[in-house]
């Protein structure tokens, strides 16, 4: 029997790598991965260290805005399934630099877009088994207040250029399913944490400022809030949503974990002195002194929620790892990899 092919675009990078490895754990060589990453500062082939040889893996260093190398993939490769993941992400970049965001974010999505179609569709027509997979944020649905949830109903209301060349590439997705019929899905997810996140995002941020002893700065008054779902978590609802999501839907992924960010640097400060403590690795006590308020994030959105009752109820599921087992497991595997965090921490110099 053929494997089914999945295009999977920015699976060097954090969410991307753990979806990879998700998937050939869980199928193993019943499918066939091609990776494609332009291996920005953030992507990183050691995210998928051990899969070189994998005889149903393969790595193509690309740009999905390249029309001509995304073609010739689908070309070569009979590709039954895309999952994409490639976008620049960090909020305070797209302030700086808005246009890097929209090449990737919203014209790259449009590349996949169309090499999907022309290779799935005949006379109209698109082939069985075939499916587009947009994987989008719940930040494309603007700030909430202290009450309510985002579901898949509450209108896109983005407030950065990140969210905005989100919500615009989830737009064109919705627009190819209504203009071609062709066969998608978007998820839109709650903030990740886990393995093998760039540091430049909260949590191994503090981590990695915590262990050198540096500053951790956090924006206005600490009390933004937001909710933290664990990163395989993440890939076993993408994975549900590929196999049993109806064509044209969206569906949230929330890891129904609340929380401050002032509130999540005192736990991740509380969690290492603990577990460098048992490991007896290190003496001195990370303090909370090192906290640091610094001027707010310009459009900082208060609050995200995520309602993911849709999932829950169609596709059958919710998430399985608690936050405290999630976040414990996090800081162990920083811990332990030490050097990739350096490494990867250089690259942002």
């Amino acid at each position: 029997m053929m494997s089914e092919r999945f295009l999977v675009t920015g699976g060097a990078g954090f969410i991307g790598s753990n979806f990879i490895k998700h998937m050939l754990r869980k199928y193993g060589e019943k499918i066939f991965v091609i990776n494609v990453d332009k291996l920005t500062y953030a992507g990183n082939t050691n995210n998928l260290l051990g899969l070189e040889d994998c005889p149903n893996y393969l790595f193509i260093k690309a740009d999905i805005c390249d029309k001509s190398a995304i073609s010739k993939i689908f070309d070569n490769y009979s590709i039954d399934y895309v999952v994409n993941f490639a976008a620049e992400t960090h909020v305070d970049q797209s302030i700086e630099n808005p246009e890097a965001f929209i090449a990737t974010n919203v014209l790259g999505t449009q590349v996949l877009l169309d090499c999907a179609r022309k290779s799935w569709e005949t006379e109209g027509v698109f082939k069985t088994g075939k499916k587009y997979i947009q994987i989008s944020t719940d930040e494309v649905y603007g700030s909430l207040d202290s009450g309510g949830y985002f579901t898949e109903n509450t209108p896109l209301d983005p407030r950065s250029p990140y969210s905005a060349s989100k919500a615009s590439a989830d737009f064109l997705v919705k627009a190819y399913y209504y203009t071609y019929k062709m066969p998608i899905n978007i998820t839109r997810c709650s903030n990740n944490y886990g393995p093998n996140q760039f540091p430049e995002k909260l949590i191994p941020l503090m981590i990695n400022n915590c262990l050198g002893g540096k500053p951790l700065p956090v924006y206005g008054d600490g009390r933004n809030i937001r909710d933290w779902l664990y990163v395989e978590d993440h890939c076993s609802a993408i994975d549900k949503v590929i196999r049993k999501g109806n064509i044209g839907q969206i569906y949230n992924i929330g890891g129904h974990s609340e929380k401050e960010n002032i509130e999540i640097v005192k736990i991740l400060i509380k969690l290492l002195n603990e577990v460098l403590s048992e490991m007896d690795t290190r003496k001195e006590h990370i303090s909370e002194g090192l906290i640091k308020y610094v001027e707010d994030r310009k459009g900082h959105d208060r609050r995200y929620a995520i309602d993911y009752t849709k999932i829950k109820d169609e596709l059958g599921w919710e998430p399985q790892i608690c936050f405290e087992d999630g976040i414990k497991k996090t800081v162990i595997w920083y811990l332990n990899n030490e050097d990739w965090l350096y490494e990867s921490t250089e690259r942002l110099k």
